[in-house]
């Protein structure tokens, strides 16, 4: 989809949108350091605010990490929710900073994995860094995304436009309209596609995720065997002391897809998990990852 300029976003009803938007594109001209200073505060603002979220990231640590300690726990929470304020920043970076600016503070490994005569199926993962893996991709190949429409119609333009400033070239799906998304794939592109969230079971089955059993999309294998599209995982993490992010691709995901669909599903939840211990404080653990449970299983964000 390519946004398009309406007048009406210019109605009364969005200026506080573009109020907080003009401010928040101001602040990310400021220097890198100074940047990661105020997402870390912004982190701890969100840290000490009683939310859902917070309950939601905290349920799912202690699902996912029952072997460590409430204290460990605990630190792993205090560390998300950083990694969660400088996602604001880094959001604005990715949208915002000039491809000159943001090449500085990226770091590639792996880029010759994209390399295919068949369409690449981009296996990521939502890291709290998910803007700047995605605009890093842009720096050096062609990519394109799934997205969610947001309700507020002029921050949903501003996200596509952040979205598409590294390459004019990138094309964004709408995250329903899988038809596109297939025939790009057969095109030859490359597609960014997130199966690591709760979408219900329509479309999905129970396999595990981190020992317990979550409602998982088997669209990867799907998507794949209809497409012929290699399948291959990359991680993108945020470096320590300012040094930037380190984007790295892997190989393509050998002997898949195989004729078993939920071992298919069952092998992509486990690369998940790779990806995520990587760095498991830069993961989105605010989101509801168990929501949809088995017949007879108990709702496990259930305040005790």
């Amino acid at each position: 989809m390519e946004p398009k300029f309406k007048l009406m976003f210019l109605a009364p009803k969005y200026w506080t949108t573009w109020l907080f938007l003009g401010l928040w594109r101001l602040v990310i001209f400021l220097p890198f350091p100074i940047l990661l200073a105020i997402g870390w505060c912004l982190g701890i603002i969100l840290f000490l605010i009683p939310s859902s979220r917070k309950h939601v990231a905290r349920k799912n640590i202690e699902i996912c990490f029952p072997d460590l300690t409430q204290k460990q726990k605990e630190s792993l929470l205090f560390k998300n929710f950083i990694n969660l304020g400088l996602a604001v920043i880094e959001t604005g970076i990715a949208w915002w900073w000039s491809i000159k600016r943001l090449s500085r503070i990226v770091h590639f490994e792996g880029l010759e994995h994209l390399d295919s005569e068949n369409g690449v199926l981009l296996l990521g993962i939502h890291y709290t860094t998910l803007e700047i893996g995605a605009a890093s991709i842009l720096l050096r190949r062609q990519m394109d995304g799934m997205y969610r429409e947001h309700k507020n119609e002029v921050f949903n333009y501003v996200q596509l436009m952040g979205r598409r400033s590294k390459s004019n070239q990138c094309i964004l799906y709408e995250r329903r309209d899988v038809r596109s998304m297939m025939k790009a794939l057969k095109n030859g592109r490359t597609v960014w596609y997130g199966p690591d969230q709760d979408y219900g079971i329509v479309q999905g089955m129970f396999v595990p995720f981190f020992g317990t059993e979550a409602a998982t999309v088997t669209g990867t294998s799907r998507f794949a065997r209809v497409s012929d599209a290699a399948v291959v995982p990359f991680s993108h993490i945020r470096l320590p002391r300012a040094e930037g992010y380190k984007v790295v691709i892997y190989p393509k995901l050998e002997n898949f897809p195989s004729e078993d669909l939920k071992q298919d599903t069952t092998r992509v939840n486990a690369e998940i998990e790779r990806l995520i211990m990587i760095k498991p404080d830069q993961y989105l653990w605010v989101h509801r990852r168990f929501k949809n449970r088995p017949e007879g299983d108990k709702d496990l964000y259930q305040p005790s």
